[in-house]
């Protein structure tokens, strides 16, 4: 993502980066000395505890794109920091009518990233979407829907920005400028209203807005206190199903008239010709040798050709106008030649007594039709590919019951309101079977939760006072009250949609190919029809093959003209284009419904070739939580005055280890709930050793070996044993001194996960190394490898170790799929070919990873190696069908098997053939909804083991 930009006196830019990933000053550092060796930096600072990089630079010899790919190659993500004054960069969606092949989207993505102020343009044929990256002081939304419209194509504005949330009210009594004066003064000075957009012809008042800030029930209030208006959510209109739904309607719409005109063309030319009766009527001549069923063709086919057909014109003009060439393009070429050609037999039967002409006004209209019928029957199976979307949005309920509290926390009122009117802060009452209105943390009940469409995770899970919550999860039993802390875009659900939209606008490197092609595509077909024709004709001229070979209805020029005119619409781009788009939306659609968010073509791609995955230890291979499992006391005292004293000295330390000694403490006093401990005085953390303290007049220090030989404390034969016999069994070893002397050795342990070993086994039959990474001690590390059957261990390793080793591998040659948590490892998730962020849970917003895990499951992480597999086989599948097709139809139409055979491809049946292919390519995409998960992993838990 591009950087924020602020412009400086005099030539120099000013450029504010996200540094995700830097964990010390030595990360701070290398990312400042890569940025002051690049041409045209003045100045570079780099905060690593609030990770942001500061750059002064001059625009003539470096850009943010090139600063950004520095700090990036340095091992770091950087990213765009929001700034609560100014939005220097906008995400703006728009959707976009009439795009039929990827010269379409090629021709309008150039045309936008054209425009100044741009920073980068993405538009997918499949979603029929535009995704703009903007600076709003250079370039404003308007101005690119005018340049999507001066393409040739309808645009439709969708959202200007992903920071903010959009609300649309009906105000009833906005007539006059006075009065859309006064509402947008009134909502203009509410804190956190970024745009207002008034449509006095609708009475609608849309209204951008940060909702961590305010809400709709605030304008409302503000709306209505003005006495003059009325104020409520306007009704919905549907978004991208709207569009899709109206766009299945126009094709419905043009296919039946088109059908009306087409059906009596049919049968006048193909099938009254063979009764006697009908024959003879159609055969009576009109004036010389014009007949009468050559008129009435004509005179269905003219409404065909030049009113339901004006779309294909329109398409073509704007294409060829912007010098590109479509699908478009060869519908009009070979329907027009089919065509005039008729006409001109028909004028030639007119006024000729002797002329004895074909017509092939059926090609034409016929050629429309089926054309028509390939669009209806695509755009009804692209509505499909994008069904996961449309599932997630709906998650969201319609309604919700606000409760208002007394100052004592106690229900004073409860009222039922529409869902999109929640604010941040508001306590929203959940009864059994109803969906949860917002995210938020439960203030009061128990129940159990089923998030399975949000997380894939089946079983419900159970929640209490302080659990979070997710907004769309189906409360199964009891009653909660909960505190809404994330509405609007910040929601979980809005930020899944908001990544599965951007994973199916992000093209695959695969889709590169089809671009390529595309270019070239239509001119090399128009340029080979001619040719097609004209080698016929002369074939034909000067009797290079039997007169035989011509049909007694037609001359050696009519058909050579239908040979060529089969070669221009059988050829079909469409298939291309839509080979891999289709096959992405429907992947990554079935990724989320499992809880794995693949974010894009990109990672799609990565992903099947991946051959090594290199896994963190905690909360990856293991549960992330550890515990307590053995005490050994070394002096004569009792095991909870022991606790009581480290548990005293602990509570002040915020390390895992620390609060699982604190926890297993509170088995020893009477007050778990609330918990007292003595006094600790002269608290001091030794980082990366452990703490020391002063508890009841004794000097307590809690620590590592290390810890313990820096303070002159001799460690006993017993207690060295103790430490080698924990790690032998993959536990941590914590010795305690009181007094300066040994008392007592704790071990703790971060069990596996269930079915780890299970995994890596499966990873092993399916060809791909694992290999685990760890800031652990060696002893710690090595027996937990050989316990999953792990070969390879990395200890001891610091986050920029780790990236550093996922690139030793990669340079050995292999593909390399990084698992982490999404913090601690961000630079080795950047710098892996695919990083896989596991157990995010909510917080899915992980810039650094390509895939996110919303489970903790390990099963996640072979599902969206053997999804990526299955995607990419059927993107090849695509291609082959598509390319296929072309290479096989192009030469039958052109007449490559009729001197042989005798097999001729009207240019009717090309074109039903060329709607068929695209049909057929989407239609094979929708089959990945259908994937299932490798059985293997389905064992696992008809054995009984189910992995989290």
């Amino acid at each position: 993502m591009p950087p924020k930009v602020k412009k400086v006196e005099g030539s120099e830019a000013k450029a504010v980066f996200s540094v995700i990933g830097m964990t010390c000053s030595a990360c701070a550092g290398s990312v400042e000395k890569a940025i002051k060796q690049l041409p045209g930096i003045r100045k570079a600072v780099v905060d690593v505890l609030n990770n942001r990089a500061q750059v002064l630079y001059h625009p003539n010899f470096v850009n943010e794109e090139t600063i950004c790919k520095t700090i990036e190659n340095v091992g770091f993500q950087a990213t765009i920091i929001s700034d609560t004054s100014e939005r220097s960069i906008q995400v703006c969606k728009i959707h976009i009518n009439g795009m039929t092949c990827t010269s379409c989207s090629s021709t309008i993505e150039s045309a936008l990233q054209a425009l100044p102020g741009v920073q980068r343009a993405q538009v997918a044929l499949a979603t029929e979407e535009a995704e703009v990256h903007y600076s709003p002081k250079t370039v404003s939304y308007n101005q690119l829907l005018e340049v999507i419209e001066n393409t040739g194509f309808e645009a439709i504005l969708v959202s200007t920005g992903e920071d903010i949330t959009k609300i649309e009210l009906k105000v009833d009594g906005v007539d006059t400028d006075h009065t859309v004066r006064m509402i947008e003064k009134s909502l203009q000075a509410i804190p956190g209203v970024q745009e207002i957009v008034i449509y006095p012809e609708l009475n609608k008042v849309s209204i951008f807005y940060k909702p961590d800030m305010t809400g709709p029930r605030v304008f409302i209030s503000v709306i209505e206190s003005n006495g003059h208006f009325k104020a409520m959510i306007y009704p919905k209109e549907g978004g991208r199903e709207a569009f899709r739904q109206e766009e299945i309607k126009q094709y419905y719409k043009f296919l039946l008239w088109s059908l009306l005109f087409t059906i009596p063309v049919f049968l006048t030319s193909m099938v009254f010709m063979y009764i006697p009766g009908l024959r003879y009527v159609l055969d009576m001549k009109v004036i010389n040798t014009l007949s009468i069923g050559m008129v009435i063709r004509w005179e269905l086919s003219t409404p065909v050709q030049f009113i339901i057909g004006r779309r294909f014109y329109i398409g073509s003009y704007k294409a060829l106008r912007h010098g590109s060439a479509n699908m478009d393009v060869l519908i009009v070429l070979g329907t027009n030649a089919a065509y005039f050609y008729s006409v001109y037999s028909l004028l030639r039967s007119a006024y000729s007594k002797d002329f004895k002409g074909t017509d092939f006004f059926e090609t034409s209209s016929m050629l429309i039709s089926f054309i028509l019928l390939g669009k209806y029957l695509e755009v009804l199976a692209k509505g499909r590919t994008s069904e996961a979307i449309a599932k997630l949005m709906d998650l969201t309920p319609e309604t919700a019951i606000l409760l208002t509290l007394d100052d004592e926390g106690n229900v004073v009122s409860e009222e039922e309101i529409d869902g999109r009117l929640i604010q941040k802060n508001d306590v929203i009452k959940i009864i059994p079977g109803a969906k949860i209105a917002a995210d938020g943390n439960v203030l009061w009940g128990d129940s159990h939760v089923n998030e399975s469409m949000i997380t894939g995770e089946a079983r419900p899970v159970a929640k209490r006072t302080g659990d979070t919550v997710i907004g769309g999860t189906v409360n199964e039993n009891g009653v909660l009250h909960i505190k809404a802390t994330r509405v609007g875009s910040e929601s979980a659900l809005s930020q899944i949609v908001r990544l599965v939209e951007s994973a199916q606008m992000a093209k695959a490197p695969v889709q590169k190919f089809a671009d390529r092609v595309s270019k070239y595509f239509v001119p090399l077909v128009i340029i080979f029809s001619f040719s097609t024709w004209f080698a016929w004709f002369l074939a034909g001229r000067f009797h290079g093959y039997p007169k035989s070979w011509i049909p007694d209805s037609m001359s050696s020029f009519e058909l050579a003209l239908q040979f060529g005119i089969s070669v221009m619409v059988i050829a079909c781009p469409c298939a291309l284009g839509l080979a891999t788009p289709t096959a992405v939306m429907v992947g990554t659609g079935v990724g989320a419904s499992q809880g794995v968010l693949i974010k894009g073509g990109q990672a799609l791609e990565s992903a099947h070739k991946v051959n090594c995955i290199i896994f963190d230890k905690t909360g990856t291979l293991t549960v992330g939580k550890p515990v307590v499992v053995n005490t050994h006391l070394l002096q004569n005292m009792v095991l909870g005055e022991f606790y009581v004293l480290i548990a005293a000295t602990e509570v002040n330390s915020e390390h895992p280890l620390a609060k699982a000694i604190v926890e297993y403490a509170k088995n020893f006093i009477e007050d778990k709930g609330n918990p007292s401990w003595p006094e600790a005085r002269d608290f001091i953390s030794i980082t990366g050793h452990g703490v020391k303290a002063s508890v009841k007049n004794k000097e307590i220090i809690v620590g590592n070996k290390s810890l313990m030989l820096e303070q002159n404390i001799a460690i006993p034969l017993d207690a060295e044993d103790m430490l080698a016999e924990a790690e032998g069994k993959a536990q941590t070893g914590i010795l305690v001194s009181i007094d300066r002397a040994v008392a007592g050795v704790v071990a703790i342990s971060d069990p596996l996960k269930p079915g780890a070993e299970e995994v890596i086994s499966i990873l092993k039959s399916m060809k791909i190394r694992s290999i685990v990474v760890t800031g652990d001690n060696w002893g710690t590390a090595n027996s937990i490898a050989k316990e999953v059957g792990i070969e390879t261990v990395i200890a001891e390793a610091k986050p920029e170790d780790k990236a550093e080793k996922v690139r030793e591998f990669q340079a050995s040659g292999y593909t390399v799929a990084m698992v982490g948590d999404g913090i601690n490892d961000s630079p080795a998730l950047v710098a892996a070919d695919v990083g896989m962020a596991i157990g995010a849970g909510t917080d899915i917003a992980i810039e650094a990873a390509d895939i996110v895990l919303m489970k903790s499951n390990l099963e996640d992480v072979i599902t969206a190696i053997d999804l990526s597999r299955k995607s990419f086989q059927r993107i090849r599948l695509n291609y082959i069908w598509a390319l296929g097709y072309n290479f096989l139809g192009i030469p039958i139409a052109a007449g490559a098997l009729f001197p042989s055979t005798g097999l001729r491809l009207p240019p009717w049946i090309a074109g039903a053939a060329m709607a068929a292919s695209s049909v057929s390519v989407v239609c094979s995409s929708l089959l990945l909804k259908y994937y299932k998960r490798p059985r293997k992993l389905d064992n696992l838990e008809i054995h009984g083991i189910k992995i989290e």
